[in-house]
């Protein structure tokens, strides 16, 4: 799947995620989070992952964590990159799997 422009979802609200999505060559993570130390990796693997299941491998992805679980930050990219794809009327249940 292609990126066709810039979007973002979320908040910079207390346990919330914002997640912005660009057009880039590879996948380009950017994590800021005061705790990244402990759960960065972790992040960036549900991240990882959920673009796998959208078969996205071009992408630039800015996530500012401000404490928010993995089902979150799911709910979180999955918006974006129906907003970054232009599919926000096709929903893919099965990335949820």
């Amino acid at each position: 799947m292609e990126i066709k422009h810039t979007a973002l979802a979320g908040t910079l609200e207390s346990s919330d995620v914002q997640i912005t999505l660009s057009e880039g060559k590879g996948i380009s993570i950017d994590l800021d989070s005061q705790v990244e130390k402990q759960f960065g990796k972790q992040i960036k693997k549900v991240v990882t992952d959920l673009l796998a299941k959208y078969n996205i491998s071009d992408v630039k992805v800015h996530v500012v964590d401000k404490g928010a679980l993995d089902c979150t930050i799911k709910a979180r990219l999955i918006a974006a990159i129906q907003r970054a794809t232009d599919t926000q009327n096709e929903q893919n249940w099965g990335v949820l799997g």
